[in-house]
């Protein structure tokens, strides 16, 4: 018995040696570019961002929101930096950490739901660059606060409210191969071009939104699905603004500070939430959702002001209408037990079958 769970173990370390690999390129790298073009000073000066995201790398790799989820905010609200240098450095540092988790989350075969996370990188392909070169610009920098501060305080009131049928989900309903190529395409194009390309993080959440609320999938499934549709925007922003536009000045400072912390933080945050458990670790997130949104009204306030509350309150309210609907929706097609359809999906919205529904 001994030796037979020993040679288990040893499959299992065996199976995480191209995590080890990428690891060990990334911080040969990272070396030499600090060593070898004497940012040291850069990467000393900057250890606030470096810390926070410890936290950031751990709800990177534990939940489905990206690290930018942390950076943003303490850039954009507590370092004063732009809007537009929080989403460049979101985009920089997760395209290390996520893409380090999602090493991760292959070489340990974690579950993922593959039909719809292959559609939604396809969706994400075209909908990032075309959000950061044509979208992007033409918000301004308070919408830019709003947008993030809505998304994110919707998804925590959405968490808190349905925690207990989101922690209790086993597997993932059935669904036709049609509307999992739609759904997943609609959400990379959607969120690739709407709320990724200007804030950075986003369309994690909307990939997970649907699974968890409409396809009731479990935890296990639908979060490391969302942590490599994260990594994979991510990269595709920092190609397209590499290649296009450029990043804001200080993002590269910021990044080399934060990279080394994210590379191993947010795999870790994949291993360790397996001991502590995802629900407490969401309702942990979601309180903190809740509370940048408050902060970013205290700090912006004057560019924000009783307009942007109320747009603000407007906001919450229709995203957390469109979640109560798309879990309802979850509800009844999970009732009857057949795949979901598309055609079913659309029918639900019809006024003429929510009776029948």
């Amino acid at each position: 018995m001994h030796s037979c769970g020993q040679a288990k173990d040893s499959r299992g370390w065996w199976r995480l040696s191209p995590f080890f690999v990428w690891l060990s390129l990334f911080y040969i790298s990272w070396l030499a570019v600090v060593s070898l073009g004497g940012h040291w000073e850069a990467v000393t000066d900057h250890w606030p961002i470096a810390l926070a995201m410890l936290m950031g790398s751990f709800v990177a790799g534990s939940t489905p929101m990206g690290g930018g989820t942390i950076g943003f905010p303490v850039l954009v609200l507590l370092f004063d930096h732009a809007p537009s240098m929080g989403r460049d450095f979101s985009f920089a540092v997760q395209s290390i950490g996520m893409t380090s988790a999602s090493i991760f989350i292959l070489c340990r075969r974690l579950p993922v739901e593959r039909t719809t996370l292959a559609w939604a990188l396809l969706g994400s392909t075209f909908g990032t660059p075309l959000g950061i070169l044509l979208f992007a610009p033409l918000v301004p920098e308070s919408a830019v606060k709003l947008l993030f501060a809505v998304v994110w305080a919707s998804f925590g009131v959405m968490t808190l409210y349905k925690l207990r049928e989101i922690s209790a989900a086993q597997g993932i309903a059935r669904a036709s191969k049609r509307f999992d190529r739609l759904s997943g395409l609609v959400i990379g194009l959607v969120g690739g071009t709407f709320v990724a390309s200007v804030t950075g993080v986003g369309v994690d959440m909307l990939i997970y939104t649907v699974l968890v609320l409409v396809r009731r999938a479990d935890l296990r499934v639908a979060i490391p699905t969302s942590i490599i549709m994260m990594a994979y925007t991510s990269l595709v922003g920092v190609v397209v603004k590499s290649c296009t536009v450029g990043f804001d000045p200080g993002v590269f400072e910021n990044w080399l500070a934060a990279a080394p912390v994210v590379a191993l933080g947010a795999p870790l945050g994949v291993y360790i939430v397996h001991l502590v458990g995802r629900g407490r670790t969401l309702v942990v997130v979601a309180l903190l959702c809740l509370l940048q949104f408050v902060w970013t009204f205290q700090q912006g306030w004057e560019d924000l002001g009783i307009p942007g509350l109320l747009w603000g309150l407007v906001g919450l309210l229709v995203f957390n209408a469109i979640f109560h609907y798309l879990y309802r929706l979850g509800t009844i097609l999970a009732a009857d037990g057949r795949p979901v359809e598309t055609w079913r999906v659309l029918a639900f919205f019809a006024p003429r079958d929510r009776k029948t529904g």
